[in-house]
């Protein structure tokens, strides 16, 4: 048995149970994105480890704290290393499901507590949660 193939940044691929037509809708979701973030980022463009990440969004044009459209990042100014981690297993997701990651994402809940999707790509990542804290030794 091999171990699983890992992403860039040390996820777990998604890449062996690719649906059908997902490379097509995976390449439309990022043109969108990249249309979209073109059109609305007042910020920094730049690619992170295959990611487009598009900031100085307005509000309006994203959710919660950012979205994933297909390899684009678009958020206002949530751009640290853990949650471009995150992003970067969303991105996996549009690769593995194409045309249907945003029908199976809005089935999934909008609990990202609940949500299969923010919980595979880390709810801690994400800022769903706090990272757990480990409680300190005490030595005597």
């Amino acid at each position: 048995m091999t171990a699983p193939e890992r992403t860039e940044a040390g996820q777990r691929s998604t890449r062996h149970g690719r649906w059908p037509l997902a490379r097509l809708g995976y390449l439309y979701a990022t043109a969108v994105g990249f249309a979209w973030g073109s059109i609305w980022s007042t910020g920094e463009v730049r690619r992170h480890e295959g990611l487009w990440v598009f900031s100085g969004m307005p509000k309006w044009t994203f959710g919660r704290g950012g979205s994933c459209v297909g390899s684009c990042y678009l958020t206002d100014r949530n751009t640290g290393a853990a949650v471009l981690r995150h992003e970067l297993v969303h991105r996996e997701q549009w690769r593995r499901y194409g045309f249907a990651m945003p029908l199976l994402y809005l089935l999934a809940g909008r609990d990202p507590l609940r949500n299969r999707f923010e919980i595979e790509a880390g709810l801690e990542d994400g800022g769903y949660v706090r990272r757990s804290r480990r409680p300190k030794r005490r030595e005597g």
